[in-house]
């Protein structure tokens, strides 16, 4: 049996026992689960200054995702994200998103190829994953956080595909030059009202790939679209539930219903907006005012969301790479302002796998964190805490088989049969 934990778990206290349970044996049927689950986590955002010989992900450093985290945590599987913000819609913009997807693609195969070959490799399949974990390996995965860099040459999907991305969004916060952004529904402002025709052809050419569709942050126009276009099922890889949460992030049931009936997997997110907006702003309330004294302190800027997008990418990196300090100095007092206003946890992001669970069923549904790109809960704050998860699910009933559906397997399953699909259309 594989050994995924090192040093001692801590729960944080979300447990609620009924009488025939003890805290104990409850954590430890939750332990068992966990250990015997193939752990798969689809979206963890990177900066490439941690994949260096001089600072990287087999050090502890202060990220939400690392290898000494991941260990203590018992996560298997890292999607390691090659995440690029977007410009204007030209060549100027594409080429230097290009050039920074590429820095991003390189660090991942440096740090599973030459930094910690030993400790972690890359997969691209499900075989692949399974053979690593049975190595006593961790395992990264790459997914491309919109395609704004593929610009309008799409023979740059099957370079992505070769560079080892299995998934891949045609927009994040902003319409792309292939479909719409669900940022558009806050001033109903749309670019095609769905899919633009390069948006179309791109669909094909993953499918010939094998490269799965995330839908986590185009429109909702655009998503149906692509479920009519797709000849492969499609992912949510962070996405919880809109009826839960009224955000545009989120899938209502109309696109739930869809996973349910193409076969695809949504990864609810542990993303504190998206899963109890009221909750997250009476905290985020709460919590701003110690946040902007540490800030003077450090002699540190907290820019609103329109001054970061005008950064260049590598002030970009700097600035986050600052607020990741400045939260780190504020945790003493953040903690214990958790005592007075109660924050989004754990039990919340059950909440939403419960509704998905019961919406469109166990086979189509898995977890995701979005961590060192906003994501983060109180009880799973970052990999180390990930054990948090399968307790609250054996908590609520989940069996042993539902919850590794839920890590990994449904997952996979959705790889496995996208792949197939690309095989076929290959051949044909």
């Amino acid at each position: 049996m594989r050994l995924k934990f090192t040093g001692i778990f801590l729960f944080t206290g979300l447990l609620t026992l009924n009488a025939q349970t003890s805290d104990k044996e409850l954590i430890q049927k939750a332990r068992e689960i966990h250990e015997n689950a193939i752990t798969i986590d689809t979206h963890n955002d990177i900066n490439v200054n941690n994949f260096t010989e001089a600072k990287n992900y087999t050090m502890n450093l202060d990220t939400q995702v690392n290898l000494p985290k991941m260990e203590k945590g018992g996560i298997d599987v890292t999607w390691l994200i090659v995440y690029t913000g977007q410009k204007e819609l030209n060549k100027e913009g594409y080429d230097a998103a290009y050039e920074n997807a590429i820095s991003k693609f390189e660090a991942i195969h440096r740090l599973t190829e030459e930094i910690a070959s030993d400790k972690i490799g890359l997969a691209t399949t499900s075989d692949e994953v399974r053979r690593l974990v049975n190595e006593n390996k961790k395992v990264a995965m790459i997914g491309v956080e919109n395609a704004y860099p593929i610009g309008t040459d799409l023979n740059r999907i099957k370079e992505f595909y070769d560079r080892g991305a299995r998934y891949m969004s045609l927009s994040h916060n902003g319409h792309s030059q292939f479909c719409d952004s669900n940022t558009g529904e806050e001033n109903d402002e749309w670019l095609y009202n769905g899919l633009s025709e390069l948006g179309k052809e791109a669909i094909a050419e993953m499918n010939k790939y094998g490269i799965m569709i995330d839908v986590s942050h185009p429109s909702k126009e655009a998503i149906k679209q692509m479920f009519e276009l797709s000849k492969a099922p499609l992912i949510a890889s962070h996405s919880s539930a809109r009826a839960l949460c009224d955000h545009s992030r989120n899938l209502d049931d109309e696109l739930l219903a869809l996973f349910k009936q193409h076969g695809g997997v949504v990864q609810t997110v542990a993303f504190s907006s998206y899963l109890n907006t009221e909750k997250d702003e009476a905290f985020a309330a709460a919590s701003k005012e110690l946040y902007e004294k540490k800030a003077e302190e450090m002699d540190i800027a907290i820019l609103e969301n329109d001054s970061i997008e005008k950064l260049t990418q590598s002030e970009e990196d700097l600035y986050y790479e600052n607020i990741d300090k400045l939260k780190l100095a504020a945790k003493p007092e953040i903690e214990d302002l958790k005592m007075k206003v109660t924050p989004v946890n754990v039990s919340d992001l059950v909440d939403h796998i419960d509704y998905l669970v019961e919406k469109i069923g166990i086979d189509h549904v898995g977890i995701s964190s979005d961590f060192d790109g906003g994501g983060g809960i109180d009880g799973w704050q970052d990999a180390s805490e990930t054990l948090n998860v399968t307790i609250e699910l054996v908590k609520r009933g989940y069996t042993e088989d539902e919850i590794k559906k839920l890590w990994g397997e449904n997952l996979l399953r959705v790889l496995d049969e996208v792949q197939a699909i690309a095989r076929d259309i290959q051949k044909a």
